[in-house]
């Protein structure tokens, strides 16, 4: 039996054990649970955070709000002090979060990408970013997360060819993140995404132990149903080789299915109006 550690409600009382409401249907399904102070975990009191698990409580899995890979780490240390152990390491949770951990195994099913970390002479890497991936249109994003909420002008470069606009595009990205810019920057070639209708298809996949142990809506849209083709996934999954995660995939204009994120599946949204219940019950057996 594997645990689940929940976040717990920030609006109880500090002895409270009650979940998040956004996890409750998580709890629901869960063979055990456990909570921890996700704003103490942020604000780098992990031990603070852990307080309310129980000593001894065994193997768990983290379902809750996304944390860096730093936090992550911080909240494996602390909940092995506690005699908890997490079925997904820091190591594995970076590697599949952030899109350089993830990208070499997927790079045949997902658009081209380049990234930098050193953001101090991004100037000088654009260009030759731009010219890696070739011609045409791309998006700018982090290790994690894109402004798709600011499309024209933080997130879709129309030409690659044209600097000036590559460098308006990617700064103006950089200013709206601003410290909450996550790892460096990305560049990732544009893919159609759209049919004729001018309508997008996605889904999302739940991957455990290298097997697709539920397929859902993608939480931005989740009355649209689709079933994907994951001919090939299994073989980037097992390469990637980290026990839990998301992809989520996309019907390009061509019909090809393409995957466009990877992410660790413990903090995955779940979308509205699905049963949860068959990802839980499998996490528990895990």
């Amino acid at each position: 039996m594997t645990a689940l550690v929940l976040c717990s409600d920030p609006l109880a009382s500090v002895r409270s054990r009650r979940p998040d409401p956004h996890f409750v249907r998580d709890s629901e399904h869960a063979a055990a649970v456990a909570v921890i102070d996700h704003d103490a975990l942020v604000r780098g009191d992990a031990g603070e955070a852990v307080r309310r698990v129980p000593q001894d409580l065994g193997p768990a899995w983290y379902r809750g709000w996304m944390v860096t890979a730093a936090q992550y780490a911080d909240l494996e240390a602390a909940l092995a002090d506690r005699g908890c152990v997490l079925a997904t390491t820091a190591r594995s949770y970076a590697q599949a979060h952030e899109l350089p951990g993830w990208y070499p195994a997927f790079e045949e099913h997902t658009p081209a990408s380049v990234h930098t970390t050193d953001l101090d002479v991004i100037g000088e890497w654009l260009p030759r970013a731009a010219a890696g991936l070739g011609a045409g249109a791309a998006i700018v994003k982090d290790f994690v997360k894109s402004r798709k909420d600011a499309w024209d002008t933080a997130c879709y470069i129309p030409d690659l060819g044209d600097g000036e606009q590559l460098w308006r595009v990617v700064t103006r990205f950089r200013e709206l993140q601003g410290a909450d810019l996550y790892g460096g920057v990305v560049l990732r070639a544009f893919e159609d995404f759209t049919d004729a209708a001018g309508a997008s298809r996605q889904a999302r996949v739940w991957w455990l132990d290298g097997e697709p142990v539920q397929v859902t809506a993608h939480p931005d849209t989740p009355q649209v149903r689709v079933d994907p083709d994951l001919t090939g996934l299994d073989r980037a999954v097992a390469a990637l080789g980290c026990r839990f995660i998301t992809t989520d995939l996309a019907r390009r204009s061509d019909g090809v299915w393409r995957v466009i994120e990877v992410g660790d599946g413990q903090v995955s949204d779940f979308p509205s109006g699905t049963d949860i219940g068959p990802l839980i019950k499998a996490l528990n057996a895990a």
